[in-house]
């Protein structure tokens, strides 16, 4: 597969090529990309260090054989190996935000981070306020928030140290070290106790929710993550009983919980039938991420 070291190729015809080859892998996307044509978007952007969102406008631009070489090495291991292209190259975007990725922590991607940009949470953000990102992970989506929210100060907790050096690394990356407190610790159990003057406004929670059968039918790239991130016991709602349980005592009087449970509605339902909830709007639909303001936790 690999071209001829004379080979040119622009930018464009770097990615048809590589997304044919992708294509006939049978391979399965979800971690930033929607599928080969987006993944060869991002394996060829990168050879020239540009962000995937820049190369849309720069598809002209003629990649010499050298980075063509290194762009059809990466897309063979990404075929080899069923690894999230993010572990391979060591960066995922986000909402056009860059973030270090390794398989320390789950792969940045989050429908919450659609309503943090657009502006959807800021009802439940006042000015000098407080939030708190639970299950980190990553920290991106903490680190959204910080930038969507300059004036607010961020908490970010997990129970998985190798996550939160991952964290780390990207509140340095993003100079947000000082907006953005990482605590580690089992939920609640990894922050002060709760008093009226650390309670928060907003909580943003992306936790592990998959149902028991669906992580056993999970592709190759899932379980290359830490499955930590990932299984949610039988019906996906063990850690979530356990948050929603907890959430009370550390909300503000007006305060909010944002859960995403991705494609577990039926059984959110069933295990929550008697909480108002808000469904939130997001590219995915409206059954895949909930509000539940603090008066209706109480």
């Amino acid at each position: 597969m690999d071209p001829a070291p004379q080979q040119s190729l622009t930018l464009d015809q770097c990615i048809d090529q590589i997304a044919q080859r992708l294509e006939a892998a049978d391979l399965h996307y979800g971690h930033g990309a929607i599928d080969a044509q987006s993944e060869a978007l991002w394996i060829a952007s990168k050879q020239l260090d540009f962000s995937p969102i820049d190369a849309l406008d720069r598809l002209e631009q003629v990649m010499s054989a050298e980075q063509i070489a290194k762009a059809y090495e990466v897309a063979e291991i990404r075929i080899s190996s069923r690894k999230p292209l993010a572990y391979i190259l060591g960066e995922a975007w986000l909402m056009g935000v860059p973030f270090f990725s390794s398989e320390q922590s789950i792969v940045p991607r989050s429908w919450i981070a659609e309503l943090i940009v657009d502006g959807s949470l800021e009802p439940w953000l006042p000015a000098d306020g407080k939030a708190l990102d639970l299950c980190t992970g990553n920290g991106s989506l903490a680190i959204l928030l910080a930038m969507a929210c300059p004036d607010i100060h961020v908490s970010a907790c997990d129970i998985s140290l190798p996550a939160l050096a991952v964290a780390s690394r990207n509140l340095d990356r993003h100079g947000l070290t000082s907006q953005v407190e990482l605590f580690e610790g089992d939920l609640w159990d990894a922050l002060p106790e709760p008093h009226e003057d650390n309670l928060f406004d907003l909580i943003i929670c992306n936790p592990p929710y998959v149902n028991a059968n669906s992580m056993n039918a999970l592709p190759a790239e899932y379980h290359a993550e830490p499955a930590l991130a990932l299984a949610g016991g039988d019906d996906g709602m063990d850690l979530i009983r356990k948050i929603i349980a907890g959430a009370p005592d550390y909300l503000s009087e007006r305060g909010a919980i944002l859960i995403e449970i991705g494609n577990e509605y039926e059984h959110f339902k069933n295990a929550f039938p008697q909480i108002p909830v808000i469904w939130m709007e997001v590219s995915a639909g409206d059954e895949q991420v909930l509000l539940i303001q603090a008066e209706d936790l109480r």
